[in-house]
């Protein structure tokens, strides 16, 4: 009786430990699958929903949005390409992945997308995934997932759709649908000042939307945006990439939002600008 009831709390132990360890790898996995950690998630989006992201992750959906735009695609096709890199790479560029995957989308170079250097620039990958996109007749009807699965092959279909209003809470704000939508804050040193960050935020917005009309002055730099919309594309996207780019301070439409504060606040009339874009860098030390 002893050996069978000890044999029976035995084997209920194993069954317990082999449950236990089943549920960590089940979290294990879905947290590698998403890649999205809730530790220092230091951005919010809200535009009709709300997303919250980390500084990088942040940075990579500004630029995919802003190639979309640069490349007159419509917004649906942004919504697309937000979910495929949700899915793909939790929105951050990775280094590798399945096999030889790289990048926001985890393109090939195996299979005709470019090689590692070119698919692990953004820009690059972005660019990529939307020429492909266009190609796929019919693409604006279908669902989410069916337009992504048929860019990306992917071996869960389905994958896709889990993503597609995250995305289009980011479309909506990136594209300049909402004002005020995007806010960050951001802690710690600068990685750039002065100069050298003025020279790297007009580089990103050259790249990212195709813009050229800059005036730089020692503390920032302005650029002109054709009405209200284009206006607050690139307030979000200066505050998007304000971590990697040391921006301090951005002004747009009567409102202004600080690193320090992490959000918008309305500004005194006197000090209002409809058509003027600003971005303040953190000063040289």
């Amino acid at each position: 009786m002893w050996v069978r009831t000890r044999a029976v709390v035995t084997g209920f132990v194993v069954l317990v430990l082999i449950a236990v360890i089943g549920i960590v790898l089940g979290l294990r996995q879905v947290g590698e699958q998403l890649r999205l950690p809730f530790a220092g998630r230091a951005c919010t989006v809200q535009a009709d929903g709300e997303v919250t992201l980390d500084s990088q992750q942040m940075a990579n959906a500004a630029t995919i949005a802003a190639i979309g735009a640069q490349r007159k695609m419509p917004e649906r096709a942004v919504v697309v390409a937000l979910a495929t890199a949700y899915q793909e790479s939790g929105l951050r560029n990775l280094a590798g992945g399945d096999r030889d995957s790289v990048g926001l989308f985890q393109q090939r170079p195996s299979q005709g997308w470019g090689t590692p250097e070119q698919i692990g620039d953004p820009r690059y990958a972005s660019r990529k995934f939307y020429a492909a996109l266009k190609k796929v007749r019919g693409w604006e009807d279908m669902r989410v997932t069916d337009a992504a699965q048929k860019v990306q092959r992917s071996a869960f279909p389905e994958a896709y759709e889990k993503w597609a209003d995250e995305s289009e809470v980011l479309t909506r704000a990136l594209l300049g649908d909402a004002t005020t939508a995007v806010t960050c804050t951001v802690g710690g040193d600068p990685a750039l000042r002065g100069a050298a960050a003025i020279a790297k935020l007009a580089e990103g917005l050259t790249l990212d939307w195709g813009l050229s009309d800059f005036v730089e002055s020692p503390v920032g730099l302005t650029t002109s945006a054709d009405g209200e919309r284009a206006g607050w594309r690139y307030a979000h996207w200066m505050v998007s990439h304000a971590k990697e780019h040391g921006v301090k301070r951005v002004t747009f439409d009567g409102r202004e939002w600080t690193a320090k504060r992490g959000t918008w606040k309305r500004l005194p009339e006197q000090d209002r600008s409809d058509s003027q874009v600003f971005a303040e860098v953190h000063a040289d030390v």
